[in-house]
């Protein structure tokens, strides 16, 4: 155990004997307190049980059934009630309810478990090689370890996006996002910064630059010199490999920060997490901003950034605004309070699926959604 001190262990008991392993999990949960043995004979309605009671199952059986017995368990948790409770009485609570169910349904899938050799090998039947997948995420792994199947899946799905990438037009080019880094799977927000007149071409700032999307297409614009930022290693390896693949590496200098470089800029450009909630787990962070706090942090330190007359592009969803998390009247306070005037704004309606699905929970919240490029200035 000592070769990953810094993960915590994993108990149960197997054959009448003590046994331990590693714990890995990226949502950052602790190691479950009870661990039974399940197999190929275990029925889904009892994994379901037991998984709902915060029983872990530590699957010994094959590992494409183990895959069938999670879409089991997850059709079971997705049944509607017979009995339907009253229904929310605002947008917000509906909100609130939806963020509740998922996490709910998160932590009962997340109780089937798989056993892990080291280098990242599933000993179980018909298992694949997801050494690579899961080498890119968790790092070396020279010990045993056990973790959720749900999340494998997930780290798997993610391996096959990075090596895909996600087309952007704007761009002409794909982006690839890494495990954990917002994904601009919708480009909306790429488009408006497409299409936005250029105040500068000498210089300007990304905040938060995630993939480096928005860096990489400032440099395709013609801005000369762009400085991108962010405080997640992840994202700041992904934004380097993006930028070095498509091109831009001598002309965007990708660094560590929280929020902005050094100095001002003639440009500064910000999208920021659009909806301020507390995420569940780490790996949300790109997608829930608690109280709004990169928002607030990117407007309240713009003026001491921009250069005299420079410009900053914030890009924001009033998704928030529909849910009733953040009014309209609260953003600009926000943005009055911060010594900054709005010059102008573009807006964009969104094309994701979501907006045309009339079961789901959010749908008059989506349907609703304007994304917008708020053009600030210092006043």
């Amino acid at each position: 155990m000592s070769a990953n001190p810094s993960l915590p262990t994993i108990h149960w008991t197997e054959d009448g004997a003590e046994r331990s392993a590693l714990w890995r999990s990226e949502a950052g949960l602790q190691p479950p307190r009870r661990v039974v043995i399940v197999d190929d004979q275990t029925p889904a309605d009892t994994a379901f049980r037991l998984a709902s009671e915060g029983v872990a199952l530590l699957w010994r059986g094959d590992f494409q059934n183990a895959r069938q017995l999670l879409h089991a368990m997850a059709r079971r948790t997705d049944r509607k009630p017979k009995r339907p409770g009253k229904p929310p009485a605002s947008t917000t609570e509906a909100f609130h309810k939806h963020r509740l169910a998922q996490s709910q349904r998160a932590r009962t899938l997340g109780m089937l478990l798989l056993p892990f050799e080291a280098g990242h090998v599933v000993p179980l039947r018909r298992a694949p090689d997801v050494a690579e997948a899961c080498a890119q995420v968790y790092g070396a792994a020279d010990a045993p370890y056990v973790a959720s199947m749900r999340e494998l899946l997930g780290l798997i799905g993610a391996y096959e996006w990075r090596k895909k990438g996600v087309e952007i037009p704007a761009l002409g080019e794909r982006v690839h996002p890494w495990y954990g880094v917002f994904s601009p799977v919708r480009g909306e927000y790429i488009d408006l910064v497409a299409k936005e007149p250029l105040p500068t071409d000498k210089l300007a700032f990304d905040i938060g630059t995630g993939t480096g999307v928005l860096a990489a297409l400032l440099a395709q614009r013609g801005v000369r010199r762009v400085v991108a930022t962010d405080q997640d290693p992840r994202a700041l390896g992904c934004a380097r490999a993006n930028l070095e693949r498509l091109g831009y590496a001598q002309d965007v200098e990708v660094i560590e920060a929280d929020l902005f470089p050094e100095g001002r800029a003639p440009l500064v450009v910000c999208n920021p997490p659009w909806v301020p909630a507390r995420p569940s787990s780490p790996i949300e962070h790109a997608v829930f901003d608690p109280e709004s706090r990169m928002l607030r942090g990117f407007l309240d330190g713009l003026a001491a950034h921009l250069e005299p007359a420079g410009q900053g592009w914030l890009l924001l969803s009033d998704f928030a605004e529909h849910l009733g998390l953040r009014s309209r009247e609260e953003l600009l306070g926000w943005i009055d309070g911060a010594g900054l005037k709005v010059l102008g704004r573009s807006d964009i309606r969104p094309r994701h699926p979501k907006i045309t699905d009339p079961d789901d929970p959010l749908h008059a919240a989506r349907k609703a959604e304007v994304t917008s490029l708020w053009r600030l200035a210092a006043k």
